[in-house]
């Protein structure tokens, strides 16, 4: 661990614990230095605030690894374009973060952790902007007009839009989406199908309790309205250089990605079995099976293990789906993506490393409207 990762990582425990008052400060902060700044966030800010401090975590606990540092900084400041962000805003988002650390540090905030979250930050602020000035030919985000909507049970809901402009991504890669009806305020969800040639693109949402966007998407949005995408990020992609056979996790509407890598499977795969579990707490909310059965009957490579954890009259497996994963083993020679809500994805890397899977095959995404 180099210097620097060790100071940021021994500062940052003296504030973890007040994370949440340490946000509502930073921005706090910030809009009363920079009232202009409030403008670029959305009115609920809960979950920015979150936000926020996820993006500083993932920051300081990868400076010792350059190359993933740099692709994430990049790729965030890429998405930033969508708020309008220019370089100058982040001397003032650099101050706001400053000031908040030392106070919540308190006393024993010392000199050298200062220096040390200035000289990260620098860091981070560079590859931002580089990012975002790498990816200026493209439009900050995409307008797109929804052309189907298709409600597959009481809170979820499939829709398909298609972008105005030329859209490129990768299957297996999230997009930011807004509509009308929560502006200024984007959730991510993963493309649930392979680049096509028209330029739709395939969205699975769940209307979470507390999802202003999400309920919005399943509830309200209607064929002919207009939403708006930010740059593709994520780097749950398949491997093309891989011959291993391969394993796909999914829980609930964390299929959107594992979906879209079959598909992109279905167009040059010949030599690679894929093997997909699909796990949700009722049969209500394996909202996909049908499609992913009639593709498994389409090509003999592929295989689908459906599982419900609260309904016993499902006729397919049971529990949880790390578990039906594990009952299905060994894996230790196949490459695995794993999609669905922090907890699933959690109990799977956790059933993964007890059937000592390297964690190097293993791609996942928390997939989820919070």
């Amino acid at each position: 661990m180099s210097n620097l990762s060790r100071l940021l990582k021994e500062s940052w425990t003296l504030v973890e614990e007040q994370q949440d008052k340490l946000a509502s400060y930073f921005y706090a902060r910030m809009f009363l230095n920079n009232p202009q700044l409030r403008d670029l966030f959305p009115v609920q800010m809960d979950v920015q605030r979150s936000r926020l401090l996820g993006a500083i975590v993932t920051a300081v606990q990868t400076v010792d690894d350059p190359d993933v540092f740099a692709e994430y900084l990049q790729s965030l400041g890429r998405d930033h374009r969508k708020f309008h962000v220019q370089p100058e805003h982040y001397d003032a988002v650099g101050g706001a973060l400053m000031e908040a650390l030392r106070t919540f540090g308190g006393d024993e905030w010392t000199v050298e952790f200062d220096q040390a979250w200035r000289d990260a930050y620098a860091v981070i602020a560079a590859k931002m902007i580089a990012g975002a000035e790498a990816d200026s030919t493209n439009p900050p985000y995409w307008h797109a007009e929804v052309l189907y909507h298709e409600r597959r049970s009481q809170d979820i809901a499939v829709l398909t839009c298609r972008p105005l402009q030329p859209l490129e991504y990768r299957a297996g890669q999230y997009i930011s989406v807004e509509c009308k009806h929560q502006p200024r305020l984007w959730r991510v969800y993963s493309a649930a199908n392979a680049p096509r040639k028209d330029g739709s693109i395939d969205f699975h949402v769940r209307a979470l309790g507390a999802g202003w966007v999400s309920s919005a998407l399943v509830r309200r949005v209607q064929p002919g309205d207009m939403i708006r995408l930010g740059a593709p990020m994520g780097s749950m992609v398949m491997d093309r250089r891989s011959t291993r056979d391969i394993v796909c996790v999914a829980g609930g509407t964390g299929l959107a990605p594992i979906k879209a890598l079959i598909e992109e499977m279905t167009r040059a795969n010949r030599t690679r079995w894929v093997h997909v579990f699909f796990g949700a707490k009722d049969r209500d909310d394996l909202y996909d099976l049908a499609c992913l059965n009639r593709l498994a009957a389409r090509y003999p490579w592929l295989s689908v293990v459906a599982a419900t954890s609260d309904d016993p009259e499902f006729p397919g497996e049971h529990g949880k789906i790390s578990d039906v994963v594990a009952r299905y083993g060994p894996w230790n020679d196949h490459d695995f993506f794993v999609s669905g809500s922090p907890q699933m994805v959690r109990s799977t890397l956790r059933t993964l490393a007890e059937m000592q899977v390297p964690a190097i095959r293993i791609k996942y995404d928390a997939f989820g409207d919070s």
